[in-house]
């Protein structure tokens, strides 16, 4: 029986999936990798599938030949897996040796988790590890997501720095164990059978709707093992920010009905707006240097 099945849904990251599966390779025991390549062509063709075919030969590659964004991508990794847990790894993390065999340790000890999490790391400029990212979160409430993720911001940003603050365990500086209402979808670890993503949300707040959906279970925060995340690899796009708002109005109304999502269709518009004007101006900017780079190179 495999104990471990490790999902990584890759979107045109083939050196961050590289290193991430090189560092899998070093875990003991050695768990079933599955790679979902959302990018690869219908064909099954992309930078990150050749990868994959060429140098680890023994990952399972999945390429549906469309996007079917994180949610999708992780769902049909899991659906494919034997192992008895899930793991839900992005390709922009490095574990250490040890990381895997821990986590499971924790969930065989402890049948009474739904699941649990290691902590994370930005990377320092050497590679190693650096400050602590601020993963795990209690449940966003709808009065939590309207002052932080709208135009309401600007108007009481001292109420919103305290929102934030007792939003992600602000007194809590990552350095303990804990258990969390939220883990992080760069790395979350369930009983296979348990996790399954909502598809109606493409890229985020996947994690807060498991968490509603498993409120009054545990999950844990480990802090045996550190993992390196590069984070956002592939989400610095203006496409990536469109999907965000998508996906906030998607979940508002999933939680709190169509009449908060249409508040926060109302409130959410000037920062739409706003950060897609500010995108088209930074694509414009670089149209024109490069034109004007390549007037000067002729």
């Amino acid at each position: 029986m495999v104990l471990l099945s490790v999902v990584i849904v890759d979107y045109r990251t083939p050196e961050d999936l590289r290193r991430c599966l090189t560092a899998l390779h070093d875990c003991r025991p050695m768990p079933e990798v599955i790679v979902v390549d959302n990018a690869a062509s219908a064909a099954g063709r992309s930078p990150s599938a050749d990868l994959v075919r060429a140098e680890f030969p023994r990952v399972v590659l999945l390429t549906p030949g469309r996007n079917l964004w994180f949610c999708g991508g992780n769902n049909l990794g899991v659906a494919v897996a034997h192992g008895k847990y899930a793991l839900l790894l992005n390709p922009d993390t490095i574990p250490p040796p040890g990381a895997l065999a821990a986590l499971v340790a924790f969930m065989e000890a402890h049948p009474d988790y739904a699941g649990c999490t290691l902590r994370l790391c930005y990377p320092k400029s050497d590679g190693s590890a650096g400050d602590v990212q601020r993963t795990c979160s209690q449940i966003p409430t709808f009065s939590y997501l309207l002052w932080t993720q709208t135009a309401l911001r600007f108007v009481r940003p001292a109420h919103v720095r305290q929102l934030d603050q007792a939003h992600y365990y602000g007194d809590w500086t990552r350095d303990n164990e804990r258990d969390v209402a939220a883990l992080p979808g760069s790395c979350c670890l369930m009983r296979r059978d348990d996790l399954r993503l909502n598809e109606a949300l493409w890229l985020y707040f996947p994690e807060d709707d498991l968490a509603r959906r498993f409120a009054g279970r545990k999950f844990r925060f480990l802090t045996s093992h550190t993992i390196i995340h590069r984070e956002k690899s592939a989400t610095r796009t203006a496409l990536a920010t469109r999907v965000y708002f998508r996906d906030l109005l998607v979940y508002t109304r999933l939680h709190h009905g169509r009449t908060a999502a249409a508040l926060m269709w109302l409130c959410s518009r000037p920062l739409a707006w706003g950060l897609a004007l500010r995108w088209r101006l930074k694509t414009a900017s670089v149209t024109r240097h490069s034109a004007s780079a390549a007037e000067t190179s002729a």
